[in-house]
């Protein structure tokens, strides 16, 4: 059989306590290791260029071309289940210990590794502390010069069935392998873990996606709905701390307990409830709990009418206001009134568009787009309808997807200017006119509307974010990251392109390894993303990292190859040009844009 010996980076990995987990619930510990293997563990491993060799049940092994990239994906993973491990009781929590040795292997014909190399390796996984990472010397020795790293010096260990002692590092888990640059750099800041959720000194509370009991799974959007108005009406007071849309409903569907979502969300209260549509009639149930002590603060149920909805909505509004002993004043009451209409029809229709909208696709926002046209000719008064359509149309623009972006985005001005016009503390109406401002390059008119609805809406976690992304552009950077953490805090869950823009600050500040860390979280949650990729390329080549810049240029062009520098200095609304310019900088430092 034929066979070759090379030198390999090996990392070895299982998972602690495998048996006694299985034993308690079999089905849900495959489960969940068969969902982190998807979401988590393959997908890093593929970005740092390895390739698992076997898998051993519980755990794998994993070749890689160089110890750097074993070592920044064993620490990915582990800071990725540090995260993922928030609010799951400390028995069902699944951890790997992992194990890295650079050594001599034998590959044979049929890929399989063997010898001393994979040996080591897997014996050094055996040392490992729960969540934690042991290294070789000869694997520490490859990657202290090139990785900032919080190792302990175990020193020369007897590992099981390896006939001479190897001397062992173990590396400090939960914080980032922070590349070391070539030359110090300017405005180089510690790089510091994924900001933790904490409870805030305000009362704090997450509402969860209400449960269609309709029978009829067409009425989901109405059921989210409900639970989404609630929020936006929560969210205009500075009294609460409110979770975003975007956090609460990855619940959705799952049965969960509220301590856990308390802790994952950092929240001290939930409301929870369902929505059971039938004809001209809504079923209404809603509870308030106390994550701490699972104990009920207010519980009930509404049978009403369909024209009564927005009345229900007050209600239970009103009811976690009281339950909370929050003290508002009459503004305030009326600012958290439901925005509602009299057309049954474009309630619906402004429920169905909205629901469209969070899709983010082009044909769902072609929809998006005709339901919301719909809702505010029956209804030319309904603030919200105005609002998403405006919100669809810059969806339009900046996507790309519009035929005449010029016509676009003024007829998104228009419906916003219409929807602020209407009722000017719906979230999404200064924010949709804040986003038209930012692209037409009227940054000023841009951060003066943003701050007004950040005003109006202090939980408005989608507008903290925009206010970020505004600042960013109009060379602000410093302040938008600033907004970025606020932001962070209301939504645990940010979506990818957040992140994206996070970084793009960093960048801007000069943290480059800030950046790096950021990135690559972004990049394994949307692993088809070009523009994070290229801004990777930029701040690899800002730090002297010169090959791992290639490597994601070489990975954008894979994605994208029709990726335009030239483009994206057309499109992007930087206020000052030299901005887009030290993006350009970073990669021509790296000898890129390749031919």
């Amino acid at each position: 059989m034929a066979e070759s010996r090379k030198l390999a980076a090996i990392l070895a990995a299982d998972v602690v306590g495998f048996s006694r987990l299985t034993g308690a619930d079999e089905d849900r510990t495959l489960a969940r290791l068969r969902a982190l293997r998807s979401d988590l563990i393959d997908p890093t491993i593929a970005v740092h260029n390895g390739r698992v060799v076997k898998r051993t049940g519980d755990g794998a092994i994993v070749e890689f071309r160089s110890v750097v990239d074993a070592v920044r994906c064993a620490i990915e993973v582990q800071n990725g289940m540090v995260e993922r491990n928030v609010g799951v009781p400390e028995d069902r929590r699944i951890a790997f210990r992992i194990g890295i040795h650079l050594g001599d292997v034998v590959e044979e014909s049929d890929g399989d590794l063997m010898g001393d190399g994979v040996n080591i390796a897997a014996r050094l996984e055996g040392v490992a502390k729960p969540g934690a990472i042991c290294l070789s010397e000869d694997a520490y020795r490859q990657v202290k010069a090139r990785l900032d790293l919080s190792v302990a010096d175990l020193g020369q260990t007897q590992l099981k069935n390896i006939a001479e002692p190897v001397r062992v590092y173990s590396l400090q888990v939960g914080l980032p392998a922070q590349a070391k640059p070539t030359a110090p750099a300017e405005g180089k800041s510690e790089e510091k873990p994924p900001p933790r959720p904490a409870l805030s000194d305000k009362p704090s509370i997450a509402v969860l996606p209400f449960a269609n009991m309709s029978g009829d799974a067409e009425q989901e959007y109405f059921a989210d709905g409900i639970s989404e108005d609630i929020i936006t009406a929560l969210s205009k007071l500075s009294q609460l701390f409110v979770i975003a849309r975007n956090s609460s409903f990855t619940f959705k569907g799952k049965n969960v307990h509220i301590g856990e979502v308390g802790k994952s969300l950092g929240v001290r209260y939930v409301l929870e409830g369902s929505v059971r549509k039938s004809g001209a009639r809504v079923r209404i149930t809603a509870q308030l709990v106390d994550t701490t002590t699972g104990g009920h603060l207010w519980a009930e149920r509404f049978d009403r009418e369909m024209t009564d909805i927005f009345a229900v909505q007050d209600d239970v509004t009103s009811q976690i206001v009281s339950a909370l002993a929050l003290n508002l004043n009459a503004g305030d009451r009326r600012s958290i009134a439901a925005e509602h209409t009299d057309n049954e029809e474009a309630y619906d229709c402004f429920l169905r568009g909205r629901e469209f909208w969070w899709v983010h696709s082009r044909e769902a926002n072609r929809e998006a787009e005709r339901l919301l046209k719909r809702a505010v000719d029956l209804d030319p008064r309904y603030a919200p309808a105005f609002a998403f359509l405006a919100a669809a149309k810059v969806n339009d623009y900046v996507s790309g997807w519009s035929a005449s972006p010029a016509q676009g985005l003024e007829e998104a001005e228009k419906a916003a200017r219409l929807a602020v016009q209407l009722d000017e503390r719906y979230p999404y109406a200064l924010w949709a006119l804040a986003c038209v401002y930012l692209w037409a390059r009227r940054h000023d008119e841009a951060v003066r509307t943003a701050e007004k609805m950040m005003a109006f809406n202090p939980s408005f976690a989608h507008g903290q974010n925009t206010l970020g992304v505004i600042l960013h552009y109009a060379g602000r950077s410093d302040e938008a990251v600033k907004c970025f953490e606020r932001a962070a805090a209301l939504d645990p869950s940010c979506p990818g392109m957040v992140l994206h823009f996070q970084a793009q600050a960093a960048y801007q500040l000069g943290r480059y390894p800030d950046a790096v860390s950021v990135l690559k979280r972004r990049i394994l949650r949307n692993p088809e993303t070009d523009a994070s990729r290229a801004l990777l390329a930029a701040s690899y080549g800002q730090m002297g990292m010169i090959e791992e810049a290639r490597e994601a240029w070489r990975e954008l062009l894979r994605v994208n190859p029709a990726y335009s520098l030239e483009q994206r200095r057309k499109v992007l609304p930087y206020k000052n040009p030299e901005d887009f310019e030290r993006f350009v900088e970073g990669l021509r430092k790296a000898g890129l844009p390749e031919p």
